[in-house]
């Protein structure tokens, strides 16, 4: 055989052989991670400027028809968001950052007013604070001046306030609670339903203080982009988080992979989705003032493949792809990757059900209802899919040759037991 036959034979071979034969390099892997990572925060803060003039908007010229601009912005913005959340665990600088931006579930009178007879907490004694019907309070025995409510304000003073992580004071929820109010309807069909006159200025305003309060809608959406800034800049080339992760490949794949198990097994499965079955209590929903908690899972559980498999579909429709951990676990055990892949679509199938189902107007709420087994099995259905493929990224580890990943746990999984006690 001639050497230009040779040559042509093997490229041929080389179209035709699947990309499971060829190992990827263990530094390609991290750097699509930190591709990935980079794209996400990058449309969240995209996305969350166009919540910011959404919110301007309301602002300005309150409305039924800017608030909901307002709400429909924050919705779109949770998707991109969502799916980052498997950064989480495995990357310090993301572990320190997110209770700006994702903590929850708060005591949301701290910041508003709220239904009388739900503001108690023994626990919390500025769960009714309202800080923006109290211009001035005291806090640690220091009298706070709130006169002026900015940026500075929520994140230095208000944000776990007193050392309580309930204290939720910035961040997406926060303004969930702005856009929409409180959620009365237990475990009915229903979301939040404030009106737009609570930001009327001046005559026609309802709840009191309408300017404090589009002042307190403002200073913590702009707080949003801002945090989102940072992070953005964190994956972009030269920032610290793509740095750190990049610089040694095992421990990069450590990261992806602690994400992976973490977000699925203790976070999603068992403290956003299990242990809310369990005390049947819709104020465990991860978006409860929205009822947009069926997209927050689907989202969560979207971000955990796209990494495993080196893909991000962007807000525009554009993918960021390359090498994946995928093709890395495939050349080492094709049976480990095999069934990890079929169970991280099911998971995302079985998210999926949840978010139909809810977009058919079963709402979450409903789901979470005393025997409701239709909602029952929805949910376990999804929670099941997560600690099924929780065990299959425990394989993978292996297969790798990495060290034992101790993942995040939750009670509602691990001891069930110590939920009501």
């Amino acid at each position: 055989m001639t050497r230009v036959k040779m040559l042509a034979l093997s490229t041929a071979l080389a179209l035709i052989l699947p990309a499971t034969a060829r190992a990827a390099d263990p530094a390609d892997v991290v750097r699509t991670y930190a591709d990935i990572a980079a794209a996400g925060y990058a449309d969240s803060l995209s996305t969350a400027k166009a919540l910011q003039a959404a919110v301007d908007a309301l602002i300005a010229t309150p409305s039924d028809e800017t608030l909901k601009a307002a709400r429909d912005a924050w919705l779109a913005a949770r998707a991109p968001y969502q799916q980052t959340e498997v950064f989480r665990f495995g990357n310090a600088i993301v572990d320190d950052w997110e209770g700006k931006v994702n903590a929850w579930p708060l005591d949301e009178g701290l910041i508003d007013y709220v239904a009388q007879g739900t503001a108690e907490n023994e626990e919390n004694a500025l769960a009714g604070l309202n800080v923006i019907a109290t211009p001035k309070f005291t806090l640690s025995g220091t009298e706070v001046d709130a006169t002026q409510i900015t940026p500075d304000l929520i994140s230095d003073t208000l944000q776990e306030a007193d050392g309580i992580e309930a204290n939720v004071a910035s961040g997406y929820h926060a303004i969930e609670f702005l856009l929409w109010g409180q959620d009365l309807n237990g475990t009915e069909a229903g979301a939040g339903n404030r009106p737009y006159t609570d930001y009327v200025q001046g005559d026609g305003c309802t709840g009191g203080n309408c300017d404090r309060r589009a002042a307190y809608l403002k200073a913590a959406t702009d707080l949003l982009v801002s945090d989102l800034e940072f992070m953005a800049a964190q994956w972009a080339e030269g920032g610290e988080g793509r740095a750190t992760v990049t610089a040694d490949p095992n421990a990069g794949l450590l990261a992806m992979l602690t994400g992976m198990g973490s977000l699925s097994y203790g976070e999603q499965a068992g403290e956003r989705m299990k242990l809310g079955l369990m005390l049947n209590d819709p104020e465990e929903e991860h978006d409860c003032f929205s009822d947009n908690t069926h997209n927050s899972h689907y989202y969560d559980g979207l971000g955990v493949r796209n990494v495993y498999l080196g893909s991000y579909t962007r807000v525009d429709g554009s993918v960021v792809s390359g090498p994946s951990l995928s093709e890395l676990v495939a050349a080492k055990d094709a049976a480990v990757d095999t069934q990890l892949k079929a169970e991280l679509d099911a998971t995302v199938a079985a998210l999926g059900a949840i978010k139909a189902a809810a977009e058919g107007g079963f709402a979450y709420d409903m789901m979470l209802a005393p025997g409701n087994k239709e909602g029952e099995a929805l949910i376990m259905g999804g929670v099941d899919a997560l600690v099924t493929q929780t065990k299959s990224i425990e394989r993978a580890v292996a297969a790798l040759g990495l060290s034992k990943i101790d993942f995040e746990g939750s009670d509602s999984l691990d001891n069930p037991s110590a939920v009501f006690q």
